[in-house]
């Protein structure tokens, strides 16, 4: 494969229907990767081949396209990470980032930018990668280039500015819709003409001169405003002419540094802005050479310094993405940071950092399977991959996605990139006993592809739980374990832990006397419940006096007390918050056994609940919601129509609020989908449980008819 100083790995970034995938398509057909948009030679999808992905007409995968442009300059090797566009798969799209040294966000010229882009823009500007803007659908009837631009500028900032802008055919005017068929260099002052089929250089129409000057001028202020050339600046506003080869030199080391930003203009059906585009990526963008390595520690934690992108390095390598093929077995997507990866190498996999979310920390040695480059569902073998290269890795059977690959002798592991809390969930249940059987082997491998979902068994209502980004995350998890691991569950109603508890003192009896043939049981007890304050699990308190309960069985009033506890009295949740004394009670010589006062302390507690005005408790969590300042009103009023409490608001950074809140667990089992509706895909929050509180009474009936276990 190429030297790490001819790759470029460049994740491309935005909405769903934005033009991603027809955007990476048209390039591997105008480099002459694939020879038709969308195929390559078996006839098959370069993107988009999964069969969910087929089923539900989405993109739901990071898929990686490589491509090889040759020019002036040689060959470099250019690594296309496709993200899906749909904020429920924000796990495949962080793995994209990390895998990558630079970023395209992609605007269609009909829409606008969305929340969710402007999130990703902001997380790369905190970690300074380089990126640049492609306005897609440039030709289409609808499209305002302009509008788009504006967007772009308010969204991401000033620095961004375009390089080129699009013109009809006829008038030369500025293109609004289909008649785009070429652009105008600014720096250039030339007219890339591509209504003759192919790319013609051709003169500025006079008409154009004062929109382009305009725009050129502004263009040229921004280059020379992130020049590391200070006299630069003072020379042009002194009217000197600045050569266009040094403003080319300064816009590539800007756009490498990630503090200049341009914006291309493209049209796939016709390959308008291909050339352009390819240009700005080969010459504009670092190559892996130059981006940092993320942070690296020993598996005991100790920091490990001066690692950097070299073939010869110790070998240092993480698992971006995980898929199962039925024929080929688990495939790896991986992207090398140091060190080369050959084929039968034996490797350490280090898995630390995901805990929590249904996977435990692992370390385990394994041995290098065959290396390829996919595209589409080809695998082109490979002889080996070298430090700043993606590859394919067969059948590493332990690995998962956001694993560290290492040598033998020094195995590293890699800071796991940031990952958002999984907050639907999602209660199932395997629809036959054949499906039972093969549940959880399909589960462990889900969660070795998915490092976004979380898998739980519920220790309080006993549901197996898979934790999803949002509701399209979730119906593509159910569909992979159908489709590619031949296991069907059904979706149940989630039941949310609440508790029960008592609000008065009140005594109960609790008598099991039998007498049958031979030895019969004998447990007679009393005893008194009462509440008790906040926090307070359970108490049990012995009051016996003259041993009317033998010694040797109040341990056994305790045991059935708790047991029935367990079981609750109202609604068959657990019990909490409760005194239990007992008091008196009555044994036989003989027919006295531990089991009997068991029962007759399981039938006490009842007695003595039902008599005590027994409540429902529902869990209330603590709740952090970040949102743009006009949705703040929209969503506090939401909150408050979900019986929440607001606790007060804090602005974060310009233009965003932070709501703290507190709210019933019962009201937000779905909140990741309603406040993506409140806000406009904008909005995110946190929550953690914070304590039990009683039920109001006219949901009491209600939910405890709904929740009372079979």
């Amino acid at each position: 494969m190429n030297d790490a100083g001819n790759v470029r790995n460049v994740v491309l970034v935005g909405h769903s229907g934005s033009g991603k995938t027809t955007l990476v398509e048209t390039l591997l057909g105008y480099t002459g990767t694939i020879q038709r948009p969308g195929r390559i030679e078996d006839g098959t999808t370069v993107s988009d081949f999964d069969d969910v992905e087929i089923r539900q007409q989405r993109s739901v995968n990071l898929t990686l396209a490589p491509l090889v442009f040759t020019g002036d300059k040689g060959s470099v090797t250019v690594n296309l990470l496709d993200t899906p566009g749909y904020a429920d798969f924000i796990g495949d799209l962080r793995a994209g980032l990390r895998a990558a040294d630079s970023a395209l966000f992609v605007v269609a010229a009909t829409d606008g930018v969305d929340g969710v882009t402007r999130m990703l823009w902001e997380e790369c500007a905190a970690v300074g990668m380089p990126r640049a803007v492609v306005i897609t659908k440039a030709d289409h009837q609808r499209a305002d280039f302009s509008v788009a631009l504006e967007a772009c500028r308010a969204a991401f900032g000033d620095a961004v500015l375009p390089l080129y802008l699009p013109v009809a055919p006829a008038t030369g005017s500025a293109a609004g819709g289909s008649g785009v068929t070429g652009l105008i260099g600014l720096l250039s002052r030339q007219l890339y003409d591509y209504s003759g089929g192919s790319r013609a250089i051709v003169p500025v129409p006079d008409s154009e001169s004062g929109r382009v000057d305009s725009a050129r001028d502004e263009l040229i202020e921004g280059i020379i405003q992130e020049s590391e050339d200070e006299t630069l600046m003072d020379r042009y506003l002194s009217g000197e002419s600045i050569a266009t080869s040094v403003l080319i030199e300064d816009l590539e080391k800007a756009v490498a540094r990630g503090s200049f930003f341009p914006v291309l203009t493209t049209a796939s059906a016709t390959g308008i802005g291909m050339a352009e585009l390819i240009e700005i990526i080969t010459q504009g963008f670092p190559s892996a050479l130059e981006h940092p390595l993320p942070p690296v520690t020993s598996v005991s934690g100790k920091p490990v310094a001066g690692l950097k992108c070299d073939p010869d390095g110790p070998l240092l390598a993480e698992v971006v993405k995980t898929t199962s093929d039925p024929y080929v077995g688990r495939i790896s997507l991986v992207r090398v940071f140091s060190g080369t990866l050959q084929p039968d190498l034996p490797v350490h996999v280090s898995g630390h950092g995901r805990v929590g979310r249904g996977r435990a920390d692992h370390d385990d040695d394994e041995r290098i399977g065959a290396l390829s480059s996919p595209l589409g569902k080809q695998q082109r073998p490979l002889p080996e991959c070298t430090a700043g290269n993606i590859c394919a890795v067969a059948k590493l059977t332990t690995a998962e996605t956001g694993d560290t690959l290492s040598s033998k002798e020094q195995p590293l592991l890699m800071e796991p990139w940031t990952m958002p809390e999984p907050l639907l969930p999602v209660a199932i249940v395997a629809k036959s006993k054949a499906d039972e059987d093969k549940l959880s082997q399909a589960l462990s491998r889900l969660v070795a592809e998915e490092p976004a979902m979380r898998l739980e068994m519920n220790a309080e209502t006993h549901q197996l739980v898979l934790w999803c980004m949002g509701e399209a995350h979730a119906d593509v998890l159910l569909d992979r374990l159908s489709s590619r691991y031949g296991v069907t569950v059904e979706t149940v109603s989630l039941r949310v832990p609440l508790r029960e508890t008592v609000s008065s003192a009140a005594r109960g009896l609790g008598r099991n006397v039998k007498q049958t043939g031979g030895h019969g049981e004998y447990g007679i007890c009393q005893i008194e419940v009462e509440p008790l304050p906040a926090g307070r699990g359970f108490e049990f308190v012995d009051k016996i006096v003259g041993g009317v309960v033998p010694r040797q069985f109040i341990p056994s009033v305790e045991k059935g007390v708790r047991a029935q506890m367990e079981q609750g009295v109202l609604a068959g949740y657990p019990m909490t918050g409760v005194r239990v004394t007992l008091f008196d009670g009555k044994a036989h010589s003989v027919d006295s056994s531990d089991m009997a006062f068991q029962k007759a302390g399981r039938a006490a507690l009842k007695d003595a609940a039902e008599k005590a005005a027994p409540l429902l408790l529902e869990p209330v969590d603590e709740m952090s919601i970040l949102v743009p300042d006009d949705y703040v009103g929209a969503v506090m009023s939401d909150l408050s129509g979900r019986r929440g409490r607001v606790l007060g608001t804090e602005a974060i950074g310009v233009g965003r609020t932070l709501i703290r809140a507190e709210v019933p667990e019962l009201e937000i089992t779905r909140y990741p989908i309603d406040l993506r509706s409140v806000s406009h895909g904008t909005g995110s929050f946190t929550r953690g449980y914070l304590r039990h509180e009683p039920l109001p009474s006219n949901l009491a009936t209600k939910v405890a008819a709904q929740s009372r276990p079979e």
